[in-house]
Protein backbone atom coordinates (compact mmCIF):
# COMPACT_ATOMS: atom_id res chain seq x y z
CA UNK A 1 0.00 0.00 0.00
CA UNK A 2 1.46 3.38 -1.01
CA UNK A 3 2.00 6.18 1.46
CA UNK A 4 0.06 9.50 1.36
CA UNK A 5 3.19 11.36 0.23
CA UNK A 6 3.70 9.03 -2.67
CA UNK A 7 0.08 9.36 -3.62
CA UNK A 8 0.24 13.16 -3.51
CA UNK A 9 3.10 13.35 -6.02
CA UNK A 10 1.82 10.57 -8.30
CA UNK A 11 1.05 12.03 -11.78
CA UNK A 12 -2.62 12.17 -12.70
CA UNK A 13 -3.40 9.66 -15.44
CA UNK A 14 -4.13 11.28 -18.79
CA UNK A 15 -7.49 10.49 -20.39
CA UNK A 16 -7.36 8.39 -23.51
CA UNK A 17 -7.25 10.39 -26.73
CA UNK A 18 -5.71 13.56 -25.25
CA UNK A 19 -2.49 14.71 -26.97
CA UNK A 20 0.70 14.47 -24.88
CA UNK A 21 1.81 17.71 -23.22
CA UNK A 22 4.36 19.55 -25.32
CA UNK A 23 7.59 20.83 -23.84
CA UNK A 24 8.15 24.59 -23.82
CA UNK A 25 9.82 25.78 -27.01
CA UNK A 26 12.14 28.68 -27.57
CA UNK A 27 11.14 31.42 -29.93
CA UNK A 28 12.80 30.90 -33.28
CA UNK A 29 12.90 33.25 -36.24
CA UNK A 30 10.12 32.80 -38.71
CA UNK A 31 11.36 31.04 -41.82
CA UNK A 32 9.84 30.82 -45.24
CA UNK A 33 8.34 27.44 -45.95
CA UNK A 34 9.08 25.52 -49.11
CA UNK A 35 5.72 26.41 -50.60
CA UNK A 36 5.89 30.15 -49.89
CA UNK A 37 8.16 32.62 -51.63
CA UNK A 38 9.58 35.73 -50.01
CA UNK A 39 7.76 38.95 -50.72
CA UNK A 40 9.11 40.82 -53.73
CA UNK A 41 9.41 44.56 -54.06
CA UNK A 42 8.32 45.95 -57.41
CA UNK A 43 10.08 49.26 -56.76
CA UNK A 44 13.37 47.52 -55.96
CA UNK A 45 13.07 45.40 -59.10
CA UNK A 46 12.49 48.47 -61.25
CA UNK A 47 15.43 50.34 -59.71
CA UNK A 48 17.70 47.31 -60.19
CA UNK A 49 16.64 47.11 -63.83
CA UNK A 50 17.43 50.79 -64.37
CA UNK A 51 20.88 50.37 -62.84
CA UNK A 52 21.46 47.31 -65.04
CA UNK A 53 20.51 49.28 -68.15
CA UNK A 54 22.75 52.15 -67.07
CA UNK A 55 25.69 49.74 -66.85
CA UNK A 56 25.03 47.61 -69.93
CA UNK A 57 23.84 50.14 -72.53
CA UNK A 58 27.25 51.90 -72.85
CA UNK A 59 28.96 48.52 -73.11
CA UNK A 60 26.48 47.45 -75.78
CA UNK A 61 27.06 50.67 -77.70
CA UNK A 62 30.82 50.12 -77.49
CA UNK A 63 30.58 46.54 -78.76
CA UNK A 64 28.25 47.47 -81.63
CA UNK A 65 30.23 50.57 -82.67
CA UNK A 66 33.47 48.58 -82.77
CA UNK A 67 32.05 46.66 -85.74
CA UNK A 68 31.67 49.78 -87.91
CA UNK A 69 34.02 51.68 -90.16
CA UNK A 70 34.77 55.39 -89.79
CA UNK A 71 32.03 56.20 -92.28
CA UNK A 72 29.61 53.72 -90.74
CA UNK A 73 29.76 55.45 -87.36
CA UNK A 74 28.12 58.56 -88.79
CA UNK A 75 25.69 56.81 -91.11
CA UNK A 76 24.01 54.28 -88.80
CA UNK A 77 22.25 54.02 -85.46
CA UNK A 78 24.43 53.89 -82.39
CA UNK A 79 22.77 50.82 -80.91
CA UNK A 80 22.56 48.74 -84.08
CA UNK A 81 25.01 47.32 -86.60
CA UNK A 82 25.92 49.08 -89.83
CA UNK A 83 26.10 47.71 -93.33
CA UNK A 84 29.64 46.33 -93.05
CA UNK A 85 30.95 44.16 -90.22
CA UNK A 86 34.46 45.59 -89.78
CA UNK A 87 35.37 44.34 -86.31
CA UNK A 88 38.33 42.22 -87.35
CA UNK A 89 39.66 44.94 -89.67
CA UNK A 90 39.36 47.50 -86.86
CA UNK A 91 41.23 45.25 -84.44
CA UNK A 92 44.01 44.64 -86.97
CA UNK A 93 44.29 48.34 -87.80
CA UNK A 94 44.28 49.29 -84.11
CA UNK A 95 47.37 47.18 -83.43
CA UNK A 96 49.20 48.33 -86.60
CA UNK A 97 48.24 52.03 -86.73
CA UNK A 98 51.10 54.50 -86.17
CA UNK A 99 53.77 51.78 -86.16
CA UNK A 100 51.87 49.64 -83.62
CA UNK A 101 51.98 52.15 -80.79
CA UNK A 102 48.78 50.66 -79.31
CA UNK A 103 50.72 47.51 -78.40
CA UNK A 104 53.28 49.68 -76.62
CA UNK A 105 50.53 51.41 -74.67
CA UNK A 106 49.02 48.05 -73.73
CA UNK A 107 52.38 46.79 -72.45
CA UNK A 108 52.89 50.02 -70.51
CA UNK A 109 49.50 49.59 -68.85
CA UNK A 110 50.34 46.00 -67.92
CA UNK A 111 53.63 47.23 -66.46
CA UNK A 112 51.92 49.90 -64.37
CA UNK A 113 49.28 47.46 -63.17
CA UNK A 114 51.78 44.70 -62.40
CA UNK A 115 54.17 46.90 -60.43
CA UNK A 116 51.73 49.48 -59.09
CA UNK A 117 48.63 47.43 -58.27
CA UNK A 118 50.62 44.33 -57.33
CA UNK A 119 52.94 46.32 -55.08
CA UNK A 120 50.04 48.24 -53.52
CA UNK A 121 48.26 44.97 -52.73
CA UNK A 122 51.37 43.43 -51.16
CA UNK A 123 52.04 46.50 -49.01
CA UNK A 124 48.37 46.65 -47.98
CA UNK A 125 48.48 42.99 -46.93
CA UNK A 126 51.64 43.50 -44.86
CA UNK A 127 50.37 46.67 -43.23
CA UNK A 128 46.86 45.36 -42.58
CA UNK A 129 48.20 42.15 -41.03
CA UNK A 130 50.58 44.03 -38.75
CA UNK A 131 47.97 46.56 -37.65
CA UNK A 132 45.39 43.86 -36.99
CA UNK A 133 47.52 41.35 -35.08
CA UNK A 134 50.21 43.37 -33.29
CA UNK A 135 50.01 46.05 -30.61
CA UNK A 136 52.54 48.85 -30.63
CA UNK A 137 52.74 52.48 -29.45
CA UNK A 138 51.02 54.92 -31.79
CA UNK A 139 48.57 52.42 -33.25
CA UNK A 140 45.64 54.80 -32.80
CA UNK A 141 47.59 57.57 -34.52
CA UNK A 142 48.26 55.26 -37.47
CA UNK A 143 44.55 54.45 -37.62
CA UNK A 144 43.70 58.17 -37.73
CA UNK A 145 46.25 58.76 -40.50
CA UNK A 146 44.88 55.88 -42.59
CA UNK A 147 41.29 57.10 -42.23
CA UNK A 148 42.37 60.62 -43.12
CA UNK A 149 44.25 59.38 -46.18
CA UNK A 150 41.16 57.52 -47.38
CA UNK A 151 39.16 60.76 -47.21
CA UNK A 152 41.71 62.76 -49.27
CA UNK A 153 41.03 62.56 -53.05
CA UNK A 154 43.94 61.66 -55.27
CA UNK A 155 43.53 64.77 -57.41
CA UNK A 156 44.30 66.95 -54.38
CA UNK A 157 47.75 65.33 -54.14
CA UNK A 158 48.53 65.43 -57.87
CA UNK A 159 50.24 68.83 -57.95
CA UNK A 160 52.40 68.26 -54.81
CA UNK A 161 53.35 64.84 -56.17
CA UNK A 162 54.33 66.35 -59.52
CA UNK A 163 56.48 69.03 -57.86
CA UNK A 164 58.19 66.44 -55.68
CA UNK A 165 58.89 64.05 -58.56
CA UNK A 166 60.02 66.94 -60.77
CA UNK A 167 62.58 67.92 -58.16
CA UNK A 168 63.78 64.30 -58.04
CA UNK A 169 64.03 64.07 -61.85
CA UNK A 170 61.49 61.23 -62.11
CA UNK A 171 58.89 62.89 -64.30
CA UNK A 172 58.38 61.48 -67.80
CA UNK A 173 59.52 58.07 -66.53
CA UNK A 174 57.51 54.97 -65.62
CA UNK A 175 58.43 55.47 -61.95
CA UNK A 176 56.34 58.64 -61.87
CA UNK A 177 53.26 56.44 -62.37
CA UNK A 178 54.34 53.31 -60.49
CA UNK A 179 55.51 54.84 -57.20
CA UNK A 180 52.32 56.84 -56.42
CA UNK A 181 50.27 53.76 -57.32
CA UNK A 182 51.98 51.78 -54.54
CA UNK A 183 50.04 53.69 -51.89
CA UNK A 184 46.47 52.51 -51.35
CA UNK A 185 44.98 53.78 -48.07
CA UNK A 186 41.64 52.14 -48.76
CA UNK A 187 43.33 48.81 -49.51
CA UNK A 188 45.30 49.06 -46.26
CA UNK A 189 42.15 49.80 -44.27
CA UNK A 190 40.26 46.95 -45.97
CA UNK A 191 43.03 44.44 -45.21
CA UNK A 192 43.22 45.73 -41.63
CA UNK A 193 39.52 45.03 -41.07
CA UNK A 194 39.63 41.72 -42.91
CA UNK A 195 42.71 40.38 -41.11
CA UNK A 196 41.17 41.21 -37.73
CA UNK A 197 38.34 38.71 -38.32
CA UNK A 198 39.94 36.23 -40.72
CA UNK A 199 43.00 35.17 -38.68
CA UNK A 200 42.29 33.72 -35.21
CA UNK A 201 44.83 34.80 -32.61
CA UNK A 202 44.81 31.27 -31.16
CA UNK A 203 46.00 29.89 -34.50
CA UNK A 204 48.97 32.26 -34.52
CA UNK A 205 49.84 31.35 -30.95
CA UNK A 206 49.73 27.66 -31.83
CA UNK A 207 52.14 28.26 -34.70
CA UNK A 208 54.52 30.13 -32.41
CA UNK A 209 54.40 27.32 -29.86
CA UNK A 210 55.36 24.89 -32.62
CA UNK A 211 58.47 27.01 -33.25
CA UNK A 212 57.39 29.05 -36.26
CA UNK A 213 58.80 32.56 -36.53
CA UNK A 214 56.77 35.63 -37.42
CA UNK A 215 57.69 35.47 -41.13
CA UNK A 216 56.80 31.79 -41.39
CA UNK A 217 53.57 32.35 -39.45
CA UNK A 218 52.58 35.09 -41.85
CA UNK A 219 53.30 33.18 -45.06
CA UNK A 220 52.09 29.72 -43.99
CA UNK A 221 49.25 30.57 -41.60
CA UNK A 222 48.05 34.11 -42.22
CA UNK A 223 48.44 34.45 -45.98
CA UNK A 224 46.19 31.51 -46.98
CA UNK A 225 43.43 32.83 -44.71
CA UNK A 226 43.75 36.29 -46.25
CA UNK A 227 43.28 35.06 -49.84
CA UNK A 228 39.71 36.43 -50.29
CA UNK A 229 40.73 39.84 -48.95
CA UNK A 230 43.87 39.89 -51.07
CA UNK A 231 41.87 39.24 -54.24
CA UNK A 232 39.39 41.97 -53.26
CA UNK A 233 42.13 44.56 -52.73
CA UNK A 234 43.91 43.41 -55.90
CA UNK A 235 40.77 43.97 -57.97
CA UNK A 236 40.22 47.45 -56.56
CA UNK A 237 43.83 48.55 -57.06
CA UNK A 238 44.03 46.95 -60.49
CA UNK A 239 40.93 48.80 -61.72
CA UNK A 240 42.19 52.08 -60.24
CA UNK A 241 45.59 51.71 -61.91
CA UNK A 242 44.20 50.44 -65.23
CA UNK A 243 41.80 53.40 -65.49
CA UNK A 244 44.25 55.96 -64.14
CA UNK A 245 44.24 59.01 -66.40
CA UNK A 246 45.02 62.18 -64.45
CA UNK A 247 48.33 61.07 -62.92
CA UNK A 248 49.92 59.94 -66.23
CA UNK A 249 48.55 63.11 -67.86
CA UNK A 250 50.61 65.40 -65.63
CA UNK A 251 53.61 63.10 -65.26
CA UNK A 252 54.28 61.86 -68.81
CA UNK A 253 55.09 63.69 -72.04
CA UNK A 254 56.70 60.92 -74.09
CA UNK A 255 53.99 58.97 -76.00
CA UNK A 256 56.11 55.84 -75.72
CA UNK A 257 55.32 55.72 -71.97
CA UNK A 258 51.60 56.50 -72.28
CA UNK A 259 49.09 54.03 -70.80
CA UNK A 260 46.02 53.04 -72.77
CA UNK A 261 43.85 55.77 -71.27
CA UNK A 262 46.21 58.55 -72.29
CA UNK A 263 47.06 57.02 -75.67
CA UNK A 264 43.43 56.58 -76.73
CA UNK A 265 42.73 60.16 -75.70
CA UNK A 266 45.56 61.36 -77.94
CA UNK A 267 44.01 59.45 -80.86
CA UNK A 268 40.65 60.99 -80.09
CA UNK A 269 42.15 64.49 -80.07
CA UNK A 270 43.68 64.05 -83.54
CA UNK A 271 40.42 65.07 -85.21
CA UNK A 272 40.57 68.51 -83.55
CA UNK A 273 44.12 69.29 -84.68
CA UNK A 274 45.05 70.92 -87.97
CA UNK A 275 45.66 68.21 -90.54
CA UNK A 276 44.88 65.47 -88.02
CA UNK A 277 43.25 62.21 -89.08
CA UNK A 278 39.97 61.21 -87.47
CA UNK A 279 40.24 57.61 -86.25
CA UNK A 280 37.16 57.32 -84.08
CA UNK A 281 36.65 53.72 -85.15
CA UNK A 282 40.11 52.87 -83.79
CA UNK A 283 39.42 54.76 -80.57
CA UNK A 284 36.22 52.79 -80.03
CA UNK A 285 37.85 49.47 -80.90
CA UNK A 286 40.79 50.24 -78.63
CA UNK A 287 38.40 51.11 -75.82
CA UNK A 288 36.65 47.78 -76.25
CA UNK A 289 39.96 45.95 -76.11
CA UNK A 290 40.86 47.97 -73.01
CA UNK A 291 37.81 46.93 -70.99
CA UNK A 292 37.97 43.23 -71.88
CA UNK A 293 40.83 42.36 -69.44
CA UNK A 294 38.93 44.01 -66.57
CA UNK A 295 35.77 42.08 -67.38
CA UNK A 296 37.75 38.84 -67.57
CA UNK A 297 39.45 39.56 -64.23
CA UNK A 298 36.14 40.16 -62.47
CA UNK A 299 34.56 37.04 -63.94
CA UNK A 300 37.50 34.81 -63.05
CA UNK A 301 37.95 36.19 -59.52
CA UNK A 302 34.29 36.79 -58.74
CA UNK A 303 33.93 34.01 -56.16
CA UNK A 304 36.95 35.27 -54.20
CA UNK A 305 35.70 38.84 -54.44
CA UNK A 306 32.25 37.96 -53.12
CA UNK A 307 33.62 35.90 -50.25
CA UNK A 308 35.96 38.74 -49.38
CA UNK A 309 33.11 41.23 -49.14
CA UNK A 310 31.01 38.83 -47.04
CA UNK A 311 33.78 37.88 -44.60
CA UNK A 312 32.90 38.72 -41.04
CA UNK A 313 29.23 39.37 -41.81
CA UNK A 314 28.04 36.23 -39.98
CA UNK A 315 29.15 35.40 -36.46
CA UNK A 316 29.08 31.74 -35.56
Amino acid sequence: MSSPATTAFRPTPRPAGDPPPSAPRLCTPRRHTAGRRPRRSVLLTVLTGLVLLYALVPLLWLAVSATKTQEGLAGSSGLWFGGDFALWDNISTTFTYNDGVFTRWLLNTLLYVGLGAGGATFLAVLGGYALAKFDFPGKRAVFAVVIGAVAVPGTALAVPTFLMFSGMGLTDTPWAVVIPSLISPFGLYLMWVFATEAIPTELMEAARIDGAGEVRTFFQVGLPLLAPGIVTVLLFTMVATWNNYFLPLIMLKDPDWFPLTLGLNSWNAQAATAGGEAVFNLVITGSLITVLPLIAAFLLLQKYWQSGLAAGSVKE
